[in-house]
């Protein structure tokens, strides 16, 4: 993964721990890895990527 696609998950990731307000190392975990795998499932829009996770 190049850094402009780890910025891009590491937004959303963010974004969702903020909007969520994830506190616990587990869900925060969770959250990290649904991201990366919907990346890696071709879903790169970022606002798509959010809203998945959500």
């Amino acid at each position: 993964m190049n850094a402009a696609k780890v910025a891009l998950c590491m937004r959303v990731y963010d974004h969702v721990v903020s909007l969520k307000q994830i506190n616990s190392d587990a869900d925060r975990e969770d959250l990290a890895s649904r991201i990366i795998q919907s990346f890696q499932h071709e879903v790169k829009d970022e606002d798509a990527l959010t809203r998945l996770v959500i």
